[in-house]
């Protein structure tokens, strides 16, 4: 038996696992997904919030102005936030919908309240506290948080039907999402730095220390929130996270391949390999 027979057969099998396992997570925990306004154009810009984002923001103020945006986590903490005034933002981490926050979460959701153009927040369905409620000008969109994965062609329906995602170890991958689903056929990837293994150490106390930094400054209670997430979590656990989050951006990258949108890198530096590396489009 010639080893590529054997590794088609061995790859056959995981995917009709994954296949298996995925449909059990969508009948248990997904909802029907509602459909888009798909209004947005050809052009969405994402913004992670890397280091290398100040730098995009400093040299291309222009095409920043000029395309839709879609921004994620803690921006809205950030002066930068109304300057820009994204047409989207997205948060997934149930820290942000715990019901009692702590002192960032509160000057999120102020800020959120102080939102005073047209903004789309996505949030996974199940989320408890909602931020932004009495803002009219903030439409609350929600989305399946359930990572998918299998057959290709199963992959296809699921992710094109909104029921899933390929597995959301990082934020930018239901932002990602949310833009094709919006119907925008460039996607631009900024401050999507990843390079979390530049600071990745154990210290004496054999405690995991994973710094990710932002293009903004986390204060002391964002700090100590990511000190407590590590403490317990070992290195091999920390490593395959990693390697979960670059992969999931392959197969993100096959389905997009598959229906036609274009999904490009414009973060100096960046550690995604999975896209094809290109500035922001012309001013």
């Amino acid at each position: 038996m010639s080893k590529a027979f054997t590794k088609k057969c061995t790859d056959w099998a995981a995917d009709l696992a994954a296949t298996g396992k995925s449909i059990i997570k969508l009948i248990a925990l997904t909802h029907k997904a509602p459909r888009p306004a798909r209004d947005g154009g050809d052009t969405l810009i994402v913004m992670g919030n890397g280091p290398s984002l100040a730098q995009t923001i400093t040299e291309h103020p222009g095409a920043l102005r000029r395309y839709p945006l879609l921004a994620v986590n803690f921006a809205a903490l950030t002066p930068e936030f109304f300057t820009l005034r994204p047409r989207y933002y997205l948060m997934a981490d149930p820290v942000f919908f715990a019901a009692e926050g702590n002192e960032n979460l509160l000057k999120l959701r102020a800020n959120l309240d102080k939102v005073d153009w047209r903004m789309t927040l996505y949030i996974p369905f199940g989320a408890g506290c909602i931020p932004a409620t009495d803002n009219l000008n903030v439409i609350v969109e929600r989305f399946n948080f359930v990572g998918i994965g299998g057959f290709r062609w199963f992959e296809r329906m699921v992710y094109n039907s909104g029921r899933g995602i390929p597995r959301p170890r990082n934020v930018l991958i239901p932002a990602i999402m949310a833009g094709i689903r919006e119907g925008y056929r460039n996607i631009y990837l900024t401050g999507a730095d990843h390079s979390w293994t530049r600071t990745l150490a154990v210290g004496d106390d054999n405690t995991v220390l994973s710094v990710q930094p932002h293009f903004y400054e986390d204060n002391e209670a964002e700090r100590q929130r990511v000190s407590q997430v590590y403490r317990n979590v070992r290195l091999h656990e920390v490593i395959h996270s990693f390697y979960v989050a670059f992969k999931s951006y392959f197969t993100l990258r096959r389905y997009a391949d598959s229906i036609g949108v274009n999904i490009y890198n414009a973060t100096p530096g960046s550690f995604i390999d999975a896209f094809e590396r290109r500035p922001l489009p012309s001013e």
